[in-house]
């Protein structure tokens, strides 16, 4: 009997506000902008991209092209999108110390 497998969608996982920014906090530790793009994506689509889209002020197509793996989103979009999902972008010191 042939093992079955799903593909893994982290957007099922994201079902609190909690789960949402921990994921996307995880993301923005890796300062790799191609998997911060990504994960602002999938925490949209757990969200449901058409509202996300609608509370940014997108059409659902221009979010969704926006935020696919070729897309090349401005800043302003992503903060958007972040207000969209009920999330702000802070900044703290990575190790307390100065610049």
């Amino acid at each position: 009997m042939a093992l079955e497998t799903r593909p893994f969608d982290p957007a099922s996982y994201l079902d609190s506000d909690e789960a949402l920014a921990a994921y996307l906090d995880a993301a923005f530790e890796t300062s790799d902008p191609a998997f911060i793009v990504d994960a602002i994506e999938v925490a949209a689509r757990a969200r449901g991209m058409p509202q996300v889209a609608q509370d940014a002020e997108f059409s659902g197509e221009s979010l969704h092209g926006a935020l696919s793996r070729t897309g090349s989103p401005e800043f302003t979009t992503i903060l958007h999108v972040l207000r969209a999902l009920g999330l702000r972008l802070t900044a703290i010191p990575r190790h307390g110390g100065s610049c």
